[in-house]
């Protein structure tokens, strides 16, 4: 953590976030003969806590294609452990396109995630936002909640996640003044985005280097991924209003959404041999105030955010859903997601907030980095014997 302040003084360059990731504790927990994985949580939160970074991921567990005992104790401990901690973050991989599906997996899921927000009910269900399910997860993802440190990584490295909306925004926002209306190109826009990227991720790629090499240790990737803040002009929904839509989840967003993650995408590639993680947009509901105001008026929906995830680089993220949803709806929406990320070979994940006690309309508030969301509607038909 001084390093990256120190890095962070002499570079002017702002470091927004320290973080740790760790071997998945499912894996540590399988060489103990524990029958409680919760203490593996407080001893990661208090490391978290000492460290002074401010979030420690890998209480998580890899089961697309099957679940060890240590792997069941440790998805079943994952409320109390959200609910007795306020650093650790949890993951849980539950397909991949090579294993496919494991819907065992997905039907606890269902109900951890509705454990878990009834664990954190005084808090909005805020253990939820802490807690990701995944596809073909990466195993050097910088970003929480779903960072680890994957099984084929060294023993320490350092990973840098980069950002920056904002700054997206505001290099087409040039562009577009520069020309008359109608005269600057789909093509264009994409190139402008492809260059923004490039330099960001040079940026961040020296920043990781720098670090690594005062701390002597191995330097891993750079993920370039448009991860927005609750800030105004941090967000990845205002770059949807620069391109021409009046609003994201207008038509054609879909395909504007599939034009950024891949120029974001080249431009990395192209900044840095060492790209990694994610590395695309990212749509978190309450994380982002132009996709939160998007979900409110009623130009997103649950729906359409599904379809948008088939070319973002996550999938459905901090979405806030009534507190009664039943534990069969959610595994559904699980399994809908894994099966986009298993058919096209990408990642995808499900971050839902069932809130307690709220239904829709009603609004979560979380704060900081998290944000706040409309609680939005689900489907009302049952999926409860497909799950079961």
């Amino acid at each position: 953590v001084k390093t990256g302040e120190d890095i962070e003084r002499e570079f002017g360059i702002p470091i927004v976030n320290k973080r740790i990731s760790v071997t998945p504790m499912a894996l540590v927990a399988g060489a103990s003969e524990t029958e409680d994985c919760v203490p593996f949580a407080l001893a990661l939160d208090r490391a978290a806590q000492t460290c002074g970074v401010n979030f420690i991921g890998g209480y998580s567990a890899l089961v697309q294609k099957g679940m060890t005992e240590a792997d069941e104790k440790l998805i079943r401990s994952i409320p109390e452990a959200l609910a007795r901690t306020e650093l650790v973050c949890s993951s849980v991989n539950v397909g991949s396109t090579r294993a496919g599906i494991n819907m065992d997996a997905v039907a606890l899921m269902g109900r951890i995630v509705k454990d878990t927000a009834a664990a954190t009910a005084d808090r909005d269900g805020l253990g939820c936002a802490k807690l990701v399910v995944f596809a073909n997860i990466p195993q050097d993802v910088p970003f929480m909640a779903g960072a680890y440190l994957g099984v084929g990584e060294p023993d320490v490295v350092i990973n840098v996640g980069v950002s920056g909306p904002g700054v997206v925004k505001k290099a087409i926002d040039r562009a577009m003044e520069n020309h008359k209306p109608g005269e600057f190109t789909l093509g264009e826009v994409a190139e402008v985005i492809k260059r923004t990227a490039y330099k960001v991720t040079r940026v961040g790629e020296i920043i990781g280097k720098e670090v690594a090499q005062r701390l002597d240790l191995p330097f891993g990737v750079a993920d370039l991924s448009l991860a927005p803040t609750p800030a105004v002009g941090d967000s990845v929904g205002e770059i949807f209003q620069s391109v021409g839509l009046s609003s994201i989840g207008a038509p054609g967003t879909t395909a504007v959404l599939a034009m950024l993650n891949d120029a974001v995408k080249k431009g990395g590639a192209f900044a840095s041999s060492h790209v990694g993680g994610l590395s695309g947009a990212f749509i978190p509901v309450s994380e982002d105030s132009s996709i939160e105001a998007a979900t409110r008026s009623g130009a997103l929906s649950l729906e359409k955010l599904e379809a948008m995830t088939s070319v973002c680089s996550v999938g459905l993220d901090m979405i806030a859903i009534p507190g009664d949803t039943p534990a069969a709806t959610i595994s559904g929406i699980i399994a809908d997601e894994m099966a986009i990320g298993m058919i096209n070979s990408k990642t995808t994940a499900v971050r839902l907030i069932p809130a307690p006690g709220k239904q829709v309309g009603d609004t979560v508030e979380f704060g900081g980095l998290l944000g706040s969301a409309p609680v939005q509607p689900v489907h009302p038909f049952s999926a409860k014997a497909f799950v079961d």
